[in-house]
């Protein structure tokens, strides 16, 4: 929570390798960004989630190649090879078994309301209750967002329009490129003027999403006769 309180937004403008080390957050992770440079990971225990800003990325995994173009992103499990001319960031996250995801481009705008007139659409979805998952954002222009927390730590890019974010330590200027981390329970909230705002979110846990007992499968099973 110290932390917290020093840095309530710590941002890296256009800086590349490993950005920030959460590991010793109860959500361990860590945070990349790389430029036109091959990256390779390998993790067991892990999945790497993260978006193309600009370029032509060629993901290679064990499932097979993929081309990305900017405003796609995706989710890998365990191993991650990242080739090409083009810009991104790429999150490790810790303790987490996802599936292959590859999506996009992003939208202009979410498909679900936020808070004070804000949108975000749910881009990788959590595959059980309580597992990451990755949001657009989209922030009009002229909004300036009520004072918030959230209960875990937030990674953001700006994909395109310019802001800021107002915290109790101060502002922080918001353009295209910017990558950032909030830490839990930071106070803070998005302002823009003319321009709309732009940002891929993730968040490192979710309360939403199926369970054992609540998904499609079973709820649309109706039982109604034993066959003898």
């Amino acid at each position: 929570m110290d932390n917290t309180q020093e840095k309530p937004f710590e941002a890296y403008d256009h800086q590349i390798g490993l950005l920030n080390n959460l590991l010793d957050n109860k959500f361990p992770a860590k945070l990349y960004a790389w430029h036109n440079t091959k990256v390779e990971h390998l993790q067991e225990n892990a999945s790497f989630l993260g978006f193309v800003s600009e370029g032509l990325a060629r993901i290679k995994t064990d499932q097979g190649v993929f081309d990305l173009t900017a405003g796609m992103y995706f989710c890998v499990p365990k191993k991650i090879c990242i080739e090409g001319k083009s810009r991104g960031f790429l999150i490790e996250q810790r303790d987490f078994n996802g599936f292959l995801h590859i999506g996009g481009p992003i939208e202009s705008k979410g498909r679900l309301r936020y808070i004070d007139g804000c949108t975000d659409s749910l881009l990788i979805a959590p595959p059980i209750m309580g597992n990451p998952c990755l949001n657009l954002l989209n922030i009009p222009a002229n909004t300036f967002q009520t004072q918030h927390t959230h209960p875990s730590f937030r990674i953001g890019m700006v994909v395109k329009g310019t802001g800021v974010c107002i915290t109790p330590k101060g502002n922080s200027p918001l353009k295209p490129g910017l990558i950032f981390v909030i830490p839990e329970e930071a106070l803070h909230s998005f302002k823009t003027e003319e321009h709309d705002l732009l940002i891929i979110a993730y968040h490192p846990d979710s309360d939403f999403g199926p369970t054992h007992e609540n998904h499609p499968m079973i709820n649309r099973t109706i039982i109604k006769y034993s066959v003898k």
